[in-house]
């Protein structure tokens, strides 16, 4: 029983230890757009949201930003793990691309693939988000969003967090831990700062003409 103990430590220390390899898409320098698949993805998973739920319209009109995950695999036997990749909107508009890592330790029998949608409350939520290690607070819960819980969801610790499953099964689920990398689009991203007629940045800097 012991060493099958040190047995399950030791695979969750090597899952751990892989997790940066599961975010590097987040770290690939150079991309100015996404991809045309991965942006119809994420709007054909935005358009689901909204229609399985459409009191989210209201976060999407007042929220600093969001984050969507077309697909995350989760499950595994022994050790459970999710992992998936997305975008980052604001204003709509499509800013840089996430991916997100999940580790945790338990038998887990089979496995479930859901879409995550992030909303951010304020834009200083969305600059911790951007800072590339961004890891959800314990207290955080996902809301399904067919279920009737998502009509008076509410931000925790400056987040909303709502999935959905193809399978209709998931009512919520646990995403305190989860990890994410950040990656801003080259070109085309977050607006520039505005700039005044004398040629000086919104943050005091003087900007070339």
């Amino acid at each position: 029983m012991r060493r099958s103990r040190q047995w399950i430590a030791g695979l969750a220390s090597i899952a751990l230890i892989a997790l940066p390899a599961s975010l590097a898409w987040g770290q690939q320098s150079g991309q100015t757009t996404p991809s045309a698949s991965m942006e119809a993805r994420a709007q054909q998973t935005i358009n689901t949201f909204k229609r399985k739920a459409p009191a989210l319209v209201s976060f999407f009109t007042n929220s600093a930003g969001y984050a969507v995950f077309p697909s995350i695999a989760e499950g595994a036997f022994i050790i459970g793990g999710a992992h998936g990749k997305g975008l980052v909107y604001v204003h709509g508009q499509p800013v840089g691309k996430t991916s997100v890592s999940q580790a945790s330790i338990g038998a887990q029998i089979g496995g479930q693939t859901f879409s995550e949608l992030i909303f951010f409350k304020t834009p200083q939520v969305l600059s911790q988000f951007k800072e590339g290690n961004y890891a959800m607070s314990a207290g955080v819960s996902a809301v399904a969003a067919a279920s009737g819980v998502a009509q008076a969801a509410n931000y925790t610790h400056g987040v909303a967090v709502f999935i959905t499953s193809s399978s209709g099964l998931m009512a919520q689920a646990a995403v305190g831990g989860q990890k994410f990398s950040y990656q801003p689009f080259a070109m085309g991203g977050d607006p520039l700062p505005a700039q005044s007629e004398t040629g000086s940045s919104a943050d005091g800097g003087q900007t070339r003409k």
